[in-house]
């Protein structure tokens, strides 16, 4: 396929996609030239939609590699594996004056700042906006039908990005996610003025631009974090320390997902078990005999390292912090606060959690704010969640107070 050639010069887009007249104009860029065609003819456009694309479900080396990109003509696919790069559109993602368009934006901007160093400016989240207007169903693929009128096929929401040559019906889905965003757009931010609450999503928009977006740092400890392990021993996670270590040794030789080579429960009902050879290991509760068959001298291995560990290198798990001692003058304001939340939320017809969570409402409730400005200065609220809230919060703490 040409790197930006119409839609018409394709070869990778299916003659059957293109006959219903779903996609007006698809293009393909897989090579440098065909990127600076793209940027140039983006160029001037107020409004783009962005999607990406990861291989994480797949392989061990996540990374982008399919980068969608739509104004309200034109839909680009760009194939960030063949291209390791985004010059020429990255400084559209990055300018305030281009509006840039994501549904559910997280995932992708930490990707976006992770592999390619972007940070995207002037954000519409359309989930967000969604969620502001109080939808009850908020996934790209609801809206776009309640909105637009139009069903997604969502069938390759499992797909593995990093193969190549991606398969015409595949680029035919990822088109899907960016092109009726700029429509889907118009249509909320139209809700949200009509109903008030445009600064409110403005107001989410720029915290969302400007969260943090390094990676976390490895810290050896993923072990401790799988499910259904708090029981074991410092023995058995010694074990299982080793299982984990050794699953994620060969799936990052493979470049496969870890849960590929075994799922987090197999590994840990090994752990659990300690089976002493092959026949234990086939015998033991929830681990499927094809994967001890496939792996079994690499589980006793790895059992055999963990139990020849002297007692005082066995692995503990770290106390956290001692917990407060109930108050429960200190939860029955966190209750009324509560009551006034729902009463709001129910009146704007938003979700509850959505309004203010639980632990926005302790930390209120510890504040002893009195006025909308001590109330603004609560490390994380937001100035709308003040103005949709704040009178009923106060009223609540006034009272608190008088008693």
């Amino acid at each position: 396929m040409s790197g930006s050639g119409g839609a018409g010069a394709n070869r990778g887009v299916s003659p059957a996609t293109q006959s219903r007249g779903e996609v007006r104009s698809m293009h393909y860029v897989t090579d440098a030239a065909g990127l600076s065609r793209a940027a140039g003819e983006l160029w001037g456009s107020p409004l783009i939609a962005v999607d990406t694309e990861a291989a994480g479900y797949h392989r061990y080396h996540d990374r982008i590699c399919l980068v969608q990109v739509s104004d309200r003509s034109r839909n680009y696919l760009i194939d960030t594996l063949a291209l390791h790069a985004l010059d020429g559109v990255a400084p559209l993602l990055e300018d305030p004056a281009v509006e840039t368009v994501f549904h559910d934006a997280d995932y992708d901007l930490r990707l976006l700042a992770r592999d390619f160093g972007l940070r995207v400016r002037n954000l519409f989240d359309t989930k967000l906006a969604a969620q502001l207007l109080g939808e009850p169903a908020f996934g790209l693929g609801a809206l776009v039908e309640k909105y637009l009128g139009v069903q997604l096929d969502k069938k390759h929401q499992r797909a593995d990005w990093a193969q190549r040559p991606l398969p015409p019906d595949l680029l035919a889905y990822a088109v899907e996610d960016t092109r009726h965003l700029p429509a889907l757009r118009d249509r909320l931010l139209a809700e949200l003025e009509r109903l008030g609450r445009r600064h409110w999503a403005e107001e989410e928009f720029r915290l969302r631009e400007n969260a943090p977006r390094e990676p976390a740092a490895a810290d050896g400890e993923g072990f401790l974090r799988l499910k259904n392990t708090r029981d074991l021993t410092p023995r058995q996670l010694a074990v299982l320390r080793e299982l984990h270590e050794w699953r994620e040794g060969m799936a990052r030789r493979r470049d496969v997902a870890p849960f590929r080579i075994a799922g987090n429960d197999v590994i840990v009902a090994i752990a659990r078990a300690l089976p002493h050879d092959r026949a234990t290991l086939a015998a033991t509760p929830g681990v499927p005999a094809t994967i001890a068959e496939r792996y079994g001298p690499d589980f006793l291995a790895a059992i055999a390292t963990g139990q020849a560990l002297p007692n005082d290198q066995l692995p503990t798990r770290r106390r956290g912090p001692a917990r407060p001692l109930p108050d429960p003058e200190f939860e029955r304001l966190v209750e009324r606060l509560k009551h006034a939340r729902d009463r709001t939320a129910d009146e704007l017809a938003l979700d509850r959690g959505f309004l203010m969570p639980r632990q926005q409402l302790e930390d209120v409730a510890r504040s002893g704010a009195r006025t909308p400005e001590e109330l603004r200065a609560v490390p994380d609220l937001r100035k709308w969640q003040v103005e949709a809230l704040g009178s009923s919060l106060l009223h609540v703490l006034a009272r608190a107070t008088a008693r």
